[in-house]
This record gives structure tokens, C-alpha cells and sequence, in this order.
């Protein structure tokens, strides 16, 4: 559950919102204005890839605000690891746009102001790679995080069931970060005339987080009948 406790926002989290606004501005769909109807039309075919960039960067940023709500951390690890996952953000979403905008040129024949090239099956299969150990990165340092706030569970003063609740997300950060290596696995070893499909092993997600949530609850009721957690909901 989240915290609704009010902190001071930091200077670490001014500057990681001034780096997830400089990432959203190297999604835009054209730095140049159309001018003439063809370029509007080419224009507006570029914002199905656009919007899928857009969610995944909202998402990144939403996780990692929920993380500083919890836990108004900065010490030298935090800053190491927020770092660290900034840098790594800056580079896979600014990168990502060129697979969407592939993806939605190969698959539904979409193609904005910048053209780009379509890809071989082999060059498919090593930029899935690409982006499955990249998005393993960032769930990795997402993980690490709410690790390190746990340590750090007696300086917080988290209470046993916010304790819980960290080593939980944690739990789940690793999940996705498992399923990005299923990704990269899947387009690196698997056949590669099935390699199309590796970018849809994210779908995974789904039902693993399904999976993973009813373990959580289930051990969550076991330490609240044990008196080790709260039976207060």
C-alpha cells in the first residue's frame, strides 16, 4: 500500500525529474513542424509509436516516484543506484522509439516523418536482445532500491508491514526483471524465424505478477496468524 506521508522533495528527485523530462522531449514525435498535408498525415501515423514510448516512460517515472514517497532516501548508495537508473533510462528510451516505430511500420505499415528501415529477422533478433537486457537492467536497479531501503528499514522506521511491503515490490521489480531475460534468451538462442514473437514474451508479465501476488498474500496471512504483521487492513 502506499504511503500517503508528505516529505520535502530533494534535490535528488528535482534532478531525476528534470532527467525523465529530458527523456520525454527525445520521444517527440518531429522536432520540425509539417509543412504540407503529406507531412500531417506522416505526422499523425507517428503518434501510435509515440504513445507507446509516452506509457512506457510514465510508467518508469510512476515507479519511481511511488519509490521516493515511500522512502525519502538519500544517502550515497540511493544516489548510486538512482543514478545509475537514470543513465539507463536516458539510453532505453531514447533508443526504444526506433523499435516502435519499426514495429508499427513492419506490422501495421505506419511510418512517421522520420522513415526508418525495416529490420532482418537476424537483426531483429539481436535488437530484442538488446532490449530485453536493458529492460533487466532497469527493473535490476528499480529491485535494488527497495532492497536497500529495507536495509535501511530501522532509519525510516518502517513499520513491519512497510517492511514487508518493500521486500514484496522488490520481489515483483525482479519478476520483470526475469521475464527481460526470458526476452533476450528467447531472440538470442530460440529459432530464428519464430524471433518475431520474442518482443511479446513482456506479456509475460501479466500473468507472472498474477502469480507472484498470490504468493505475497499468501505468506502476507501466514506472518499476520503468526502476529508478525498487522491484521489491520
Amino acid at each position: 500500500m502506499r504511503t500517503l506521508r508528505k516529505h520535502r522533495i530533494s534535490r535528488l528527485e528535482e534532478f531525476s525529474d528534470a532527467v525523465f523530462g529530458f527523456a520525454l522531449t527525445l520521444l517527440v514525435i518531429t522536432s520540425a513542424v509539417p509543412r504540407s498535408y503529406d507531412e500531417l498525415v506522416a505526422l499523425v501515423r507517428g503518434i501510435p509509436a509515440f504513445a507507446c514510448c509516452f506509457a512506457l516512460l510514465v510508467w518508469l517515472w510512476y515507479e519511481h516516484d511511488s519509490f521516493f514517497e515511500r522512502y525519502p532516501l538519500d544517502d550515497a548508495m540511493t544516489v548510486v543506484l538512482n543514478s545509475a537508473l537514470l543513465f539507463f533510462v536516458l539510453l532505453y528510451v531514447y533508443s526504444l522509439k526506433f523499435m516502435f516505430d519499426a514495429f508499427m511500420f513492419q506490422v501495421f505499415g505506419l511510418q512517421g516523418l522520420d522513415p526508418v528501415k525495416g529490420m532482418s529477422l537476424t537483426e531483429l533478433a539481436r535488437a530484442s536482445t538488446l532490449y530485453g537486457l536493458g529492460f533487466c537492467i532497469l527493473m535490476l536497479l528499480f529491485t535494488a532500491l527497495y532492497l536497500h531501503a529495507h536495509r535501511r528499514r530501522a532509519e525510516l522506521e518502517l513499520t513491519p508491514d512497510a517492511a514487508f511491503e518493500a521486500r514484496a515490490i522488490a520481489g515483483h521489480h525482479a519478476l520483470s526483471a526475469i521475464v527481460g531475460v526470458v526476452v533476450a534468451a528467447f531472440a538470442w538462442f530460440g529459432p530464428l524465424r519464430l524471433v518475431f514473437i520474442a518482443p511479446m514474451g513482456f506479456a509475460l508479465m501479466g500473468p507472472g505478477h498474477w502469480w507472484f501476488g498470490r504468493i505475497v498474500e499468501r505468506r502476507r496471512q501466514a506472518l499476520k496468524a503468526a502476529g508478525n504483521l498487522s491484521t489491520v487492513t
